[in-house]
């Protein structure tokens, strides 16, 4: 395909990648910088556990979760600029960050009924992006958009992602008892998300490598946005 062909494509970059490697912050400033719509499947995985403890379902029970995922209505807002999720209207942005969803939502996301219900949003959030869409996750490339445009692993070493997650939480406030707790929880939900059986965390074979640990923020942002240009035929706006 040449870049004729290409720039008259529909746009998806899959980024996926573990906790705290930087997937949102790098998928929302590469969507903004090339005038594409940002999907942050995790938050959408939050809102359905939210709502799961919001409406006392036991979370570990797969087969209630699986009944229950079909009732709530999860809308996520697709613009870069300032990307909104709600559940049956309500904005839930803030309580889905919340440690208790944090503890609970690898359980939820390992429910098949609940990952087919949502990769249908998702892959409509794609279908009606203008664009094109930067989507963000863990199973983006190997199986939601498994012919993606372009397909970005982010990745860092364990110890360059606990020490941004705790200086991100630093600077929400949040004391030192919880950052140390949460750091914890962050390699166990890799554990988690990298065995379940369905839609593990894992690499798809055409993805392209990117490792944060040495690199900032804006080399990282720079080295997709060209990969993007060059694949896609897009350029900055």
């Amino acid at each position: 395909m040449d870049t004729a062909d290409r720039a008259h494509a529909p746009v998806v970059v899959a980024i996926d990648g573990p906790s705290g490697s930087g997937k949102s912050t790098v998928s929302r400033a590469v969507a903004a910088r090339l005038g594409l719509s940002f999907l942050d499947t995790g938050a959408m995985y939050r809102a359905m556990t939210w709502w799961m403890l919001a409406n006392e379902v036991d979370v570990d029970d797969a087969e209630a979760v699986a009944v229950a995922c079909a009732k709530p209505v999860v809308v996520s807002g697709t613009d870069a600029a300032g990307p909104t999720i709600t559940v049956d209207g309500q904005d839930v942005s803030g309580p889905i960050r919340g440690p208790e969803v944090t503890a609970q939502v690898s359980a939820v996301a390992a429910v098949p009924q609940v990952r087919a219900r949502l990769v249908e949003l998702q892959q409509r959030c794609a279908r009606v992006a203008e664009r094109g869409i930067v989507a963000e996750g863990r199973d983006m490339g190997s199986v939601v958009f498994p012919d993606a445009t372009v397909k970005i692993f982010l990745t860092a070493s364990e110890t360059a992602r606990a020490g941004r997650r705790a200086a991100e939480l630093r600077a929400k406030g949040v004391d030192e008892a919880t950052i140390t707790a949460m750091a914890a929880d962050l390699a166990r939900r890799d554990a988690a998300d990298s065995s379940r059986e369905t839609a593990p965390l894992a690499q798809a074979a055409d993805a392209v490598l990117v490792d944060t640990s040495e690199l900032t923020l804006d080399q990282v942002i720079s080295t997709i946005a060209a990969l993007v240009e060059e694949r896609a035929g897009l350029s900055a706006v």
